[in-house]
């Protein structure tokens, strides 16, 4: 786990975020655009394009559950919490694909439960 995994996971979150608020292309081909870039970006670049490209396309399925209900402070709190489950649920599951899912779905829970029961939401949204 590092800051780098973090960044990765905010930038695949705020990035879809953004780009789905346009009408014509929505959350999922913001989605899955972003995460062919990145991973194409990633290899370019000789990284472990593999395990940040999973890591970005997970931050992407925050960004996808996030336009109606999250503002930036729980876009951010949510990516945050993302990225520290998936490093603890990847051992346990064995696989990238399972982990993903369990991580983006329990931090998108968890912070919207905190909103349910009285935690500040954020007042203004990215435009």
């Amino acid at each position: 786990m590092s800051l780098i995994t973090v960044l990765i996971s905010l930038l695949g979150a705020f990035l879809t975020f953004l780009l789905a608020k346009h009408d014509k292309i929505g959350a999922i081909r913001a989605s899955a655009i972003l995460s062919i870039i990145a991973y194409l970006a990633f290899s370019v670049a000789e990284l472990n394009s593999e395990l940040y490209g999973t890591l970005f396309f997970g931050g992407t399925f925050i960004g996808m559950s996030a336009p109606k209900r999250f503002g930036i402070y729980t876009l951010c709190s949510a990516s945050i919490m993302f990225s520290l489950l998936f490093y603890y649920f990847v051992p346990l599951i064995k696989s990238y694909g399972g982990a993903l899912g369990l991580s983006a779905f329990i931090s998108v829970c968890i912070c919207h439960l905190a909103i349910l029961f009285g935690a500040p939401r954020s007042k203004k949204h990215l435009e």
